[in-house]
Formats: C-alpha cells, sequence, structure tokens
C-alpha cells in the first residue's frame, strides 16, 4: 500500500495518512527536530493553526494538539491573537532534551546488543572503533 504525503513547504512538514502514527504526532515531532536542529529560530512564528491544517488538508483540532503537546514540552510559546513562536528556549534546555533522547536511543541499542549475545566490553569496543572513525573523517 502506498502512503499518501502532503507537503507544506515553508516548514518541510509531511504527514503520513497511512502510516499508522497519529498525525499530530507527526507534526509535533517533526517540528520539534526541526526547532533542535536550528532549522527554526528562536521568536520564529510558526504557521497558525487553521494555515497549517488547511495546508495539510487535516482537522485543525489535530494541528492544535500537535502545538500544544509542543508548548507543554517548552518548546513554542503561544501568544493570544498574534501566533505560536519558536520558544526562548536556552541552548542548555536543547542540549538536556538532546541528551534524553540520545540515551533513550542507547537502551534500545544495550537491549539489541544484548539480545544478540554481546557483552558490555563488546559494545564499548565497537563503539570505541565507530566513535573514532567519526572522527577521521
Amino acid at each position: 500500500m502506498y502512503s499518501i504525503v502532503k507537503v507544506v513547504m515553508s516548514m518541510h512538514l509531511s504527514v503520513s495518512l497511512t502510516s499508522g502514527e497519529p498525525i499530530y504526532l507527526q507534526l509535533k515531532e517533526q517540528i520539534k527536530n526541526q526547532i533542535l536542529s536550528g532549522e527554526l529560530q528562536e521568536n520564529e512564528l510558526l504557521p497558525s493553526i487553521r494555515n497549517l491544517a488547511q495546508s495539510l488538508k487535516i482537522s485543525v483540532i489535530t494541528t492544535k494538539r500537535a502545538y500544544d503537546d509542543l508548548e507543554q514540552e517548552g518548546l513554542v510559546t503561544s501568544v493570544s491573537g498574534k501566533g505560536t513562536y519558536v520558544s526562548g528556549t536556552n541552548k542548555e534546555s536543547i542540549r538536556e532534551i538532546k541528551y534524553r533522547e540520545l540515551e533513550e536511543q542507547m537502551k534500545k541499542i544495550i537491549k539489541e546488543s544484548q539480545a544478540l549475545g554481546l557483552n558490555r566490553q563488546d559494545l564499548t569496543n565497537l563503539l570505541t572503533i565507530l566513535y573514532g572513525e567519526e572522527n577521521e573523517a
């Protein structure tokens, strides 16, 4: 089965109506990643909930839920009558969010390595080798 994708060019957002992942979560994660990567800058105005919903041909409620979740995480700020802006999240907050995400990825890697029968030293050696290769490039 193919995936239906709609793209908002200004923010490079896309949603798949057939992926099985909730649309609000797809939006939230894409916007979050753009903020954390610096693609969306502090105090930058996001599209209005209504405009984004129209562009993607999705519900306003879905878009609002994504924005609300981002606001709860401190990544955006809604100003009544003015719109939703990328928060003045300081670099330390962004670093902490990325650090937590890295921890979660590492937990998955540890579980997978244990399932393969690798011990801590094997995993450490692999990490050392790969880390060294990255620094050489």
